[in-house]
């Protein structure tokens, strides 16, 4: 049994689904958030869905932990399978302990050797990736957005149980709580627009937020243009931000250290562009332009107001 822990049924979602369709066991899903997507859940693979009535957001990921560890062990899943965020990866490693298993984060691959799951994942900011098969089941895994192909919609149906949250001890006491900034989110755009420090302030943001609104696209940031305060930490790209996958990332003002390129590998293309020629981003970009980014951004913003 493979057991695919859900929020909702998103586009990361369905790529969780799609991962877990690869490792050819039977499917169940765990709806910690919206129960709508119960009955949906069947058409993408799953033939059991266990929702969980109850608030996961203020025990510090400790009911989750909770109620996962008591269904994988009930169904004797051999693995746990979770779209990559900054939730999951503060859930997974604390989730394999308690299973007694084994946690593989950011991996971007699965293949069956003799009967076995190799995960490869992605490490060294990116530039390495590694084969790894768990001495210990449960594997608990967090999966790369973009990294896996989404489950095509079957016309199946799951059984569809429901379920209180376990109670838990309050270990963990939530002091505050931040809306999320507004805006596409980054996981899902087609086109993002990303500001680093060649920027040289906060306001220049507002002609990036002017840009990617032209291209129907998201803001993001480097890590440090969010140390500047200059956009929010949920806009950061990077290995300790976002992972993306856009159609086409443009990076300006961004010089391409390399916790800011793995995240975005996954892109299909970048446009990078920088007034240093020598910036390490060209060696990624498909496209490359040297000159003032406040420049490039006015011209661009003028020929797409132009072009509607």
């Amino acid at each position: 049994m493979i057991l695919v822990a859900l929020w909702d049924l998103g586009p990361a979602a369905r790529e969780a689904l799609g991962a877990a369709g690869r490792l050819g066991d039977e499917i169940a899903v765990a709806l910690l958030g919206d129960p709508a997507s119960a009955e949906e859940a069947g058409a993408y693979g799953a033939t059991q869905a266990f929702v969980f009535d109850g608030d996961f957001a203020g025990s510090g990921g400790e009911a989750a932990i909770a109620a996962l560890t008591e269904l994988a062990r009930e169904l004797g899943a051999r693995a746990v399978l979770l779209p990559r965020d900054d939730r999951t990866a503060e859930i997974a490693p604390r989730l394999a302990e308690r299973l007694g298993g084994t946690a593989v984060t950011q991996v971007v691959a699965i293949e069956l050797t003799d009967g076995r799951p190799v995960w490869t994942r992605s490490a060294y900011g990116g530039k390495a990736l590694v084969e790894v098969t768990a001495a210990a089941e449960p594997v608990v895994a967090t999966l790369t957005r973009g990294a896996f192909a989404p489950a095509e919609a079957t016309g199946g149906t799951a059984t569809v149980s429901t379920r209180s949250a376990p109670a838990v001890d309050g270990a963990v006491e939530l002091l505050e709580r931040e809306a999320p900034s507004t805006g596409a989110s980054l996981e899902d755009a087609k086109v993002i627009v990303s500001g680093g420090a060649g920027l040289g302030a906060a306001e220049a943001f507002r002609e990036l937020e002017e840009l990617a609104g032209l291209l129907g696209g998201a803001v993001g940031a480097s890590l440090a243009a969010v140390d500047a305060g200059w956009a929010p930490a949920d806009r950061q790209v990077g290995l300790t931000g976002k992972v993306v996958s856009p159609d086409v990332y443009f990076a300006i003002g961004i010089s391409g250290a390399s916790q800011h390129l793995a995240g975005i590998g996954g892109a299909k293309a970048v446009v990078a562009v920088n007034t240093d020629a020598d910036a390490p981003i060209f060696a990624s970009a498909r496209l490359g332009v040297v000159m003032d980014c406040h420049t490039f951004i006015r011209s661009m913003i003028e020929q797409l107001r132009s072009a509607t």
